[in-house]
């Protein structure tokens, strides 16, 4: 038996419409959409490495607060948020947020899932966070 693990992780959302839902994942996070079966849909990363994402369809609305939530690292937490604010995504906090020398914004999807557009610590030149 060995000590490294050999089992690899894949994210799923729920969400009400995945076909609708893929196409901003797709474009957001630069993966590939292999395609659906019944309540799913598969996203792969373009480049072979990173976690899957499954798109799955639940008949419940999203209720509450994300549990967990996905952060995009981005060096430019504001051009990042404006690219995916076109593709669809909304600002869900007042400017950017700071905390332990990282900066981010707070966004949903266009399910309403939040998510983090983050500078992990390295914050553009010159960028002051609110």
């Amino acid at each position: 038996m060995t000590d490294t693990p050999t089992a690899h992780f894949g994210l799923v959302l729920d969400c009400a419409d995945p076909d609708r839902l893929a196409e901003f994942w797709a474009a957001a996070l630069g993966y590939v959409n292999v395609g659906s079966a019944g309540a799913y849909v598969a996203l792969y990363p373009r480049q072979g490495t990173g976690p899957k994402l499954l798109l799955q369809r639940v008949d419940e609305p999203k209720a509450s607060k994300n549990r967990m939530h996905l952060d995009i690292e981005t060096p430019d937490i504001h051009v990042e948020a404006d690219r995916l604010a076109a593709l669809g995504a909304q600002p869900v906090s007042d400017g950017p947020r700071s905390e332990h020398g990282s900066s981010w914004i707070l966004m949903a999807d266009p399910d309403g899932n939040e998510f983090c557009v983050c500078d992990n610590g390295n914050a553009a030149a010159g960028e002051t966070a609110e």
